[in-house]
């Protein structure tokens, strides 16, 4: 099992729809967040794209040299560079990291971020651009241990001679991460990426997406692998973490929501539109409302875009939920918590142990030590002193 989690570029806080609690957005914070996920045990992290965020490659170079083997997933978006430079920035972070880049495909669903950043393409030109885009950035970097040049030309993008000098570390090419929703997702997803992404949504909906994707990948004589995007909410006792989700919102009015969910309305994300779906008109507050499924919380989703929900529960809870996830056929689990930094201690400390974790036979340290003795096996011995 893979655990990643999240690198806050468009800010943290302790509540959501507020500047209350906000906490200051620089490098120091980033570093901080970036630190801990390498030493907790965490496989990798997400940078997030998007005209809201510090840009996500910058970010993660600047983070290169004060981590040591956390990888970075980071994202391409067609229509605002090259796939041929898009290529070369995939090999450079590659061997500069010494193979610590993972790639996250985002085709972008906001009209409006798109055509302020020059995209004008509707929903399904955007897929077939995608398609494009990866397609040619795969090959050039694939051909680029041989030295072959490759050529291309297509309803969207084209190249001729393209040719990498400097290939990337991993063979063929950094793996290639996806989500989306839609028909067009899918079969995108199926043809050209490694692992498809999905955001937190119901356990039988995640299900009927792995068994569409891999159908339509089957027929391609390929195979996908699965992970979910979630939020995670947990804590010592049920009713701590509760309190927490109610917490989360705690600062929320009708006003703001009412403005998030309309602009969310006006994406052509079929995601979005399913994560909207979860939580209605946006005015549900109570858990009743919005605990969509045994412990899956759509609080969040009430004023951010995207992933949505949230995993709330007591430890075992929580590791449980996971691994019903984990038996559809998922291995990875993008997570993040409000404030990252914390969470990100709360949920190594509290979860890992109850999980399938291979990195964390891998930490340097040995056996951890609380302040007045030794843990051992998860079990608080005391060491008494003989004076």
């Amino acid at each position: 099992m893979k655990i990643f989690w999240f690198i806050p570029t468009h800010g943290d806080s302790r509540y959501l729809g507020t500047a209350e609690g906000a906490r200051t957005l620089n490098h120091n914070y980033l570093k901080q967040v970036a630190q801990a996920a390498d030493s907790l045990g965490y496989e990798g992290v997400l940078i997030p794209t998007g005209r809201s965020c510090e840009d996500p490659w910058v970010v993660a170079s600047s983070l290169l040299s004060v981590t040591t083997r956390l990888k970075f997933l980071v994202a391409v978006r067609p229509g605002l560079h090259q796939p041929a430079l898009a290529a070369r920035m995939a090999a450079s972070f590659d061997r500069m990291s010494n193979g610590r880049l993972l790639i996250n495909l985002v085709t972008g669903g906001d009209k409006t971020e798109l055509e302020g950043d020059g995209v004008f393409l509707d929903h399904s030109e955007r897929y077939e651009q995608s398609a494009e885009f990866i397609r040619i950035w795969r090959e050039i970097l694939t051909r680029s241990h041989d030295g072959e040049t490759f050529d291309y030309e297509g309803k969207h993008l084209q190249v001729k001679g393209a040719k990498l000098l400097y290939p990337p570390i991993q063979k063929p090419h950094p793996p290639v991460y996806f989500g989306g929703s839609s028909d067009a997702a899918h079969d995108l997803a199926a043809e050209q990426v490694e692992t498809y992404l999905t955001w937190g949504e119901p356990p039988a909906d995640v299900a009927k997406k792995v068994v569409d994707v891999r159908a339509r990948a089957a027929k391609r004589g390929r195979t996908v692998k699965f992970g979910i995007r979630l939020h995670v909410i947990v804590r010592e006792t049920e009713e701590q973490a509760w309190a927490a989700a109610d917490a989360l919102i705690s600062r929320l009015n009708d006003d703001v929501v009412e403005r998030a969910q309309t602009a969310f309305a006006k994406m052509d994300s079929e995601g979005q539109r399913r994560m909207a779906a979860l939580h209605g008109t946006g005015k549900k507050r109570a858990r009743a409302d919005l605990e969509i499924s045994p412990n899956l919380w759509a609080g969040v989703g009430l004023v951010r875009g995207g992933a949505g929900t949230a995993l709330v529960g007591d430890p075992q809870t929580v590791a449980a939920r996971i691994k019903e996830y984990a038996d559809l056929g998922l291995d990875t689990f993008v997570l993040s918590g409000y404030p990252h930094l914390e969470e990100a201690y709360r949920f190594a400390e509290l979860v890992f142990p109850l999980l399938p974790v291979a990195l964390q036979e891998k930490l340097a340290g040995g056996t951890p030590f609380g302040p007045f003795g030794e843990v051992v096996a998860n079990v608080y011995v005391p060491k008494v002193s003989q004076s």
